[in-house]
């Protein structure tokens, strides 16, 4: 199958090396002629043979705004895009009519699995008709975990960037815990090798997971975290997520504390926010801020 790319960084680079290696053809546009395998978006859409696809890997927001409409009026009746960056839901219902005007058809994909995704698979929530997910379903299960699980049609336009979002939601509360439950072991007389503390959770305890697994990995990086300022970001699906459980009146207090919990990190150097910040470079490779030096 053919399918066109926009947007080549972290992890659009690794999405099309793992489409290519199942044997699909790709062609990338990327901002950065390095990176790119066309010098303009309209050379991309020109080389797919109709009725096209391509599928939106940039910046949720303004940047896919204005890459769809330039699709809009680029591509034809019965081509199809899909965006895969961490859009808003809304957004995607906003997209779907645009280019259904245009008789194009659209599709929403939430897509986890970061920096580790080319080796290990991408995790892929999808929204939208049937008819424009199958004709897709080539690329997704290229890009999907092999097995059975890691691919899901959640429902309608917009069903998955909702999916993803909680997703993340649930992912917030998780680094969370992991962060509290570090410090206070960072704080105990008692505890003097707390590193192997989470390295022997790995096996044998409710609590294991890939994110444990990257804790440890984070913690063997730096034993104490001592490299790390505590401050970390928070993307859109956090905020937004605890704005979707206003709007349906569902009770998020665990996702919404961590989300708060990462605003006290604008405030101080956190010691939690180490570990989340941590574990985000881990997972994601987001970029980290240094200990200041005294």
């Amino acid at each position: 199958m053919q399918i066109g790319l926009v947007g080549l960084g972290k992890m659009g680079g690794n999405m099309r090396e793992r489409i290519r290696n199942a044997g699909h053809t790709v062609i990338g546009y990327d901002t950065n002629p390095e990176l790119s395998d066309v010098d303009h978006l309209s050379d991309l859409v020109d080389r797919l043979e109709g009725p096209r696809a391509v599928w939106v890997m940039v910046p949720a927001g303004a940047a896919t705004q204005h890459v769809i409409d330039q699709l809009a009026s680029l591509l034809k009746p019965g081509d199809t895009v899909v965006d895969g960056g961490n859009s808003r839901w809304t957004d995607d219902e906003k997209h779907a009519r645009e280019l259904g005007a245009r008789g194009i058809g659209f599709v929403d994909a939430g897509v986890s699995g970061g920096v580790w995704g080319l080796k290990n698979g991408y995790a892929l929530m999808v929204g939208g008709d049937e008819e424009h997910v199958e004709r897709l379903k080539p690329i997704f299960d290229a890009l999907k975990p092999d097995g059975p699980y890691g691919y899901v049609h959640a429902g309608r336009v917009g069903a998955g960037h909702f999916a993803k979002m909680v997703h993340n939601g649930i992912e917030y509360a998780m680094m969370q815990a992991y962060a509290e439950g570090w410090e206070l072991l960072e704080k105990a007389e008692s505890v003097t090798g707390v590193r192997d503390v989470f390295r022997s959770w790995q096996e044998g305890t409710v609590i294991r997971s890939w994110l444990l697994d990257l804790a440890v990995n984070a913690l063997d990086e730096d034993e104490h975290l001592e490299r790390l300022r505590g401050y970390a970001e928070d993307s859109g699906e956090g905020r937004w997520t605890v704005e979707a459980a206003i709007d349906n009146a569902v009770p998020l207090p665990a996702i919404t504390a961590s989300l708060f919990a990462r605003f006290a990190s604008r405030q101080e150097d956190s010691p939690q926010m180490k570990m989340v910040a941590a574990l985000r470079n881990q997972f994601g490779g987001h970029a980290v801020e240094s200990a200041k030096k005294a």
